[in-house]
This record gives C-alpha cells, sequence and structure tokens, in this order.
C-alpha cells in the first residue's frame, strides 16, 4: 500500500489526523468526559497456537535459520561457488542445510523460500517433515519484494499484501507455523517519515493477517547499515521506527504475545570510520529494545545484516551477558550459511564437510544466546565482513 489513510501533522508529531492525540494540551479543556475504553486484542481462533509457536521458537540456546532468499539471490549465492541458478541446485544445498544431523539442538525455526517449502530431498522426504523431525519449527517468507516509493527520497516499500490470506492459508496447510515480511529503512536516505509509516504500516498489516491465518509473524524493519553515520543517529532511527511500528501494531489488533521480532543491531554505519565494539553495540542496542518493546513480545531474533560470522556471534554474546524481559537471539543467514558454502563448493563429496560448518556456526551462536560464547579459535574466514551496499534479498 503506497497510501495510509491517517496523515500525520509532522515528523516529530504523535498525533494523526482522525484521531485523538494522545494527551491533552496543557491548559486546554477537555471536550468529553474521560472514560474507559476496552481494546480488545484479536487473533482468532489460534491464539494458544500462536503463544507455543512462538515459545518454541525463543526456546533457551536455540534461533532461527534464515534460508529464504529468493531464487535471484540464491542464485548469487550459487554462482560465487561456480554453479549455476537451477532448481535442482537449489534444493542439493538446501537439502544439505535441512538434513543437517543434530541441527535442532541449536536451531528452533527455519524461514524458507516458497519453493523450499513445497520441495522435497533426493529420496522424496518433504524438508518440512525432515525439519519436524528436529523439532524445527518451519516458516516461511511471504513479502513479494521491495519497490521504489514515489514520493519518497529514493526509497522503498514491501509489497505483498494483496492474497496475503489466501497464500498464508495455504502455507499452514503445507506445515509453516511462522512468517516473515522484511521491509527496509534506509539512513542515508532520511529516512522519510512517509517511508517509516509505510514500513510500520506494512508490517502491522502482514502481522495482523498471519495471525488470523495461524503463522506468527516476524516482524522486521531492517534499518541497512548503509551509510557512514554514527551509531548515535542509529539509535535515533531505530527508536523512531519501532515506535511507528508498535503503533501500527496494536491499531490492528495485533498479539504481542504472538509475534516475534526481527530487528538490526544497533551499529554505526558500514563506512562510518570508527567500528563499535561489541559492549558498545550491545549496550546501544538494549537501550533501544528496552524503550520500545513491551516485555510480553517472547523473542528478539536479530537479523546480521552484513556483518561477519564473528562479529555477529559476538555482538549477540555481548547482549546476553545479563538477563532480559525477552529471548535475545538469532536469526541468521549469510551468518550461518558463509562457510558452509564456501566448505560445499557444489560437491557431493564435501556435503558432510558443509553440515559440520553449519553446525560449528549454529553451536557458535547457541553458546552466544546463553552468554557463553568465546572467539577463540574461530578461523579467518568466519571473521570477513559481508556488508554489499545496497543489499538485495
Amino acid at each position: 500500500m503506497a497510501s495510509v489513510s491517517f496523515a500525520k501533522l509532522s515528523a516529530s508529531s504523535s498525533q494523526w489526523i482522525g484521531q485523538q492525540p494522545f494527551s491533552q494540551r496543557q491548559g486546554s479543556p477537555a471536550r468529553f468526559p474521560a472514560r474507559r475504553v476496552s481494546v480488545p486484542i484479536r487473533a482468532g481462533s489460534y491464539s494458544d497456537e500462536l503463544v507455543q509457536t512462538a515459545k518454541s521458537i525463543a526456546s533457551p540456546g536455540r534461533g532461527i535459520l534464515a534460508i529464504d532468499e529468493s531464487n535471484a539471490t540464491c542464485g548469487k549465492r550459487l554462482a560465487s561457488i561456480g554453479l549455476d541458478n537451477t532448481e535442482p541446485n537449489r534444493q542439493a544445498y538446501r537439502q544439505l542445510l535441512l538434513t543437517t544431523p543434530g541441527l535442532g539442538e541449536y536451531i528452533s525455526g527455519a524461514i524458507l523460500f516458497e519453493e523450499t517449502l513445497y520441495q522435497s530431498t533426493t529420496d522424496g522426504k518433504k524438508f518440512v517433515d525432515c525439519l519436524l523431525e528436529q523439532k524445527i519449527v518451519p516458516g516461511i517468507k511471504v513479502d513479494k519484494g521491495l519497490v521504489p516509493l514515489p514520493g519518497s527520497n529514493n526509497e522503498s516499500w514491501c509489497q505483498g499484501l494483496d492474497g496475503l490470506a489466501s497464500r498464508s492459508a495455504e502455507y499452514y496447510k503445507q506445515g509453516a507455523r511462522f512468517a516473515k515480511w522484511r521491509t527496509v529503512v534506509s539512513i542515508p536516505c532520511g529516512p522519510s517519515a512517509l517511508a517509516v509509516k509505510e514500513a510500520a504500516w506494512g508490517l502491522a498489516r502482514y502481522a495482523a493477517i498471519s495471525q488470523d491465518s495461524g503463522l506468527v509473524p516476524i516482524v522486521e524493519p531492517e534499518i541497512l547499515l548503509d551509510g557512514d553515520h554514527p551509531i548515535e543517529r542509529t539509535l535515533e532511527v531505530a527508536e523512531k521506527v519501532w515506535s511507528e511500528v508498535f503503533f501500527y501494531l496494536a491499531q490492528n489488533n495485533v498479539m504481542f504475545e504472538g509475534i516475534l521480532l526481527k530487528p538490526s543491531m544497533v551499529t554505526p554505519g558500514a563506512e562510518h570510520k570508527e567500528k563499535a565494539s561489541p559492549e558498545t553495540i550491545a549496550k546501544y542496542t538494549l537501550t533501544m529494545l528496552r524503550r520500545r518493546v513491551p516485555p510480553a513480545v517472547p523473542g528478539i531474533m536479530f537479523l546480521s545484516g552484513g556483518q561477519s560470522e564473528v562479529e555477529a556471534t559476538l555482538n549477540l554474546n555481548a547482549m546476553n551477558q545479563s538477563p532480559n524481559p525477552w529471548h535475545v537471539s538469532f536469526s541468521y543467514a549469510r551468518a550461518l550459511q558463509n562457510t558452509v558454502l564456501k566448505t560445499w563448493q557444489g560437491l557431493p563429496e564435501n556435503a558432510e564437510a558443509g553440515q559440520k560448518a553449519l553446525l560449528v556456526r549454529a553451536k557458535a551462536n547457541s553458546l552466544a544466546q546463553l552468554g557463553k560464547y568465546s572467539a577463540e579459535g574461530e578461523n579467518e574466514e568466519a571473521k570477513k565482513g559481508m556488508f554489499v551496499k545496497g543489499y538485495t534479498y
């Protein structure tokens, strides 16, 4: 949706046309007598199941493996090791990941692309069943990608609301129990009030539709690493974005106990002259979360966003050095897969070594979720950054 019926008065205002402001202006008389208002939070007939699914994913020492790259993006990954972008090659790579023995010890959920949700192994076993056997919850990417947002400062909005209810119902029948919708916010482009509002509204509508279909929605407004801004600017933008997101989640009667968040960590821009330590990133990120995220939300599953495998793990570990109101964990794609892909190289004889590489990264992040990770012994490949300017998923 490129427009919203409620227009914001200003970038800093919390008042909305067509609504009462949150508080009376000082000195102005109340126009209406005060009365109690009860706002129902609805999640249809799936309420108990949604809560249970979210708790299962947000379980101690476990996080999410994100392998929901579009066919085009998966093709770029395969091209990096000299493979053509064909369905059999995509199937072979995802089979390597999803049939890794012991993966369920560290991974609680796996986000799949639509193609993968309906695929089977070369032996005919459904990928969904491979996951369920290891007590890994199958998830599904439901957005239709980013397109230019007219009227903005060269920013994007995420499409996919049309037909989402019927698609979600089919995904549920196929075994999916949670969903993901990724939109992005760019700091170098502003971000404009229009882009922030569009991101928040789209996420809220998607979340409400998902819950109505029995899918736990992962709420993901990714604040891109692009830019040379300091960490303080990232914090400012993150707080603004998440305040808008939760405003609209409440407007759409989304049940907070039945959602998961997938935020960016609060870091300096990738081109900033000074890198921040894991302790600094943890401090700023947790500050943002405590100011904006209700404790009713069961899990915070961070995206890696182009950090190196080791960076993403170190930063997560730093955030788990003291108790948090929510399960603070990971939902990584590149930060779990990069070494795996380079180990496999598309060769059947390397499949077992690739699976072992996946377990190494999954275990490292499991330890980080528990606050017990050490980078001692990590190889140099895992320390290489993966930031790509203007990255598309």
